[in-house]
């Protein structure tokens, strides 16, 4: 089974010694986010789960704690993009990041720590050049430790239309990045993936189909998964693996702008006050109305031997 940390929250950055407590305790409880008096509780026993996906853009506060994370497999995304605290207020400085990304991909190894540019955002302030730079200094920093790069243009949510005058660019200017990050790319033998919706992109010799995919899981873990169910995020655009994931919406405080997972700061906060280290909920506790299941747990693993 493949538990999933990031699609909805930050915890790596601000959720650490929660998820600390989870591992050694065994379970964790997580509510449906539309019907929030469904919760299911899912095992932590390294026996069902085969390897854990962070999504993050600070895994530093977890840098102490991959002891605990041992028995699991690892697959990390780690972003870092050209944004200042204008649009990112509370995540850490480029080269902060960088540093960690690559403490992170010396302990675990390259293959299990990728690089995320994404979203990509096009105004006076990140120009085309700005996005172009940034890249390539980052790039320069942590070539020697991942495998691939992935990079995405901003999606625009309405909610992200209704609060901020964002643009993704025009086609030229997505032409433009692309053609620039894939010769930057290509020096250092990198292979480019987009995660965003300009499939049509594939056509300057970009790989289209997600960033996530069941078969990096297997790289990262350098074993196969066996698995029936292929569910994917967005059919239409994205081959990347949706697994079950332990976060909640609303509590990453990182309040990025373009952010699809948060909506009003104060809601944000008020969730967060609400968190406690210890509750096997990342947010609040046990409720009386609650309807608790246990979720089917089993191993994807399949012990037939792999080249990679």
């Amino acid at each position: 089974m493949i538990i999933n940390t990031g699609q909805r929250t930050d915890i790596p950055a601000f959720y650490s010694d929660w998820l600390v407590n989870r591992i050694r305790e065994g379970y964790v409880m997580v509510r449906n986010p539309y019907y929030p008096n469904l919760v299911t509780r899912f095992s932590l026993d390294p026996k069902v789960v085969d390897i854990i996906g962070f999504c993050t853009k600070n895994p530093k506060p977890m840098l102490k704690h991959l002891d605990i994370l041992k028995p699991y497999g690892q697959i990390w995304f780690v972003t870092i993009t050209a944004y200042d605290s204008d649009i990112e207020p509370n995540v850490p400085p480029i080269d902060e990041v960088i540093e960690s990304f690559i403490e992170l991909s010396k302990r675990l190894g390259k293959d299990r720590v990728i690089w995320r540019y994404t979203p990509i955002i096009i105004n006076d302030k990140y120009s085309v050049e700005k996005h172009i730079e940034r890249f390539k200094y980052i790039l320069s920093k942590v070539k020697d430790y991942t495998s691939y790069v992935v990079y995405g243009f901003l999606d625009l949510y309405d909610k992200i239309k209704k609060n901020t005058n964002f643009s993704d660019g025009s086609d030229i200017d997505k032409i433009r990045i692309t053609k620039e990050f894939k010769s930057l790319c290509d020096t250092y033998n990198l292979s480019l993936r987009l995660c965003s919706k300009e499939k049509w992109l594939k056509e300057y010799g970009i790989d289209t189909n997600g960033c996530m995919r069941f078969e990096d899981y297997e790289r990262a873990l350098g074993k196969y998964l066996n698995i029936k169910d292929k569910m994917e995020a967005r059919k239409n655009y994205c081959s990347c693996y949706l697994s079950n994931d332990i976060g909640a919406y609303n509590s990453c405080l990182h309040l990025c702008k373009y952010c699809y997972a948060n909506g009003m700061v104060q809601t944000i906060k008020r969730n967060n006050s609400l968190h406690n280290p210890k509750s096997p909920f990342l947010i609040g506790d046990k409720r009386s109305d609650d309807i608790v299941k246990v979720a089917e747990q089993v191993s994807f693993i399949d012990e037939t031997p792999r080249l990679f």
